[in-house]
């Protein structure tokens, strides 16, 4: 008798296990329009301007890059900075036209690129994803203008002395 409740000891811990493991028993494609879907509601929050929801998909240590170079916030940071645009209801629009999302062996991480039409024109976001609970989050997010490269040149001529500023600052850490 013994032995039979050790096994249902087993069996009950066993179920009381929650380490976000629930996408363990869904396919790849199940988890990708996961992440799919948490990315548009992601995107979707900001365009309304919905703080919570927003940074509600980010984890409590995810990165946002922006387009400036002196971009690099934690998530604290970031929510200081995005606080007043969305309190006055006016955030920013990114509307995925292309994303490609890939998995880990083990699905415990995804990592995407994706296509935007922006304000900014075209844009390219890229990023890693991880599964906090049962919620896949935005870990690390990077957000660059897409530059055709005929106008390479251009860009460039237009952005080197802010460039060659902001080096010398570096360097100088």
């Amino acid at each position: 008798m013994k032995p039979l409740y050790i096994f249902i000891f087993v069996i009950f811990l066993s179920s009381c296990n929650d380490k976000g493991d629930a996408h363990k028993g869904l396919s790849s494609n199940e988890i990708k329009q996961e992440i799919n879907t948490n990315l548009d509601a992601w995107h979707h929050a900001a365009a309304n301007a919905n703080f919570e929801a927003y940074f509600n998909l980010m984890t409590n240590d995810g990165i946002f890059i922006g387009t400036d170079a002196t971009e690099n916030w934690k998530n604290d940071a970031f929510k200081a900075f995005c606080k007043p645009y969305f309190d006055k209801g006016k955030a920013w629009s990114f509307t995925p036209i292309e994303r490609h999302v890939y998995l880990s062996e083990d699905k415990t991480i995804a990592w995407f690129d994706e296509l935007l039409d922006t304000q900014m024109k075209i844009c390219r976001g890229s990023g890693v994803m991880k599964q906090e609970g049962n919620t896949w989050k935005v870990a690390h997010y990077v957000l660059s203008i897409a530059i055709p490269n005929d106008n390479v040149n251009q860009v460039t001529e237009i952005k080197k002395e802010f460039d060659s500023i902001l080096v010398a600052k570096l360097l100088q850490k």
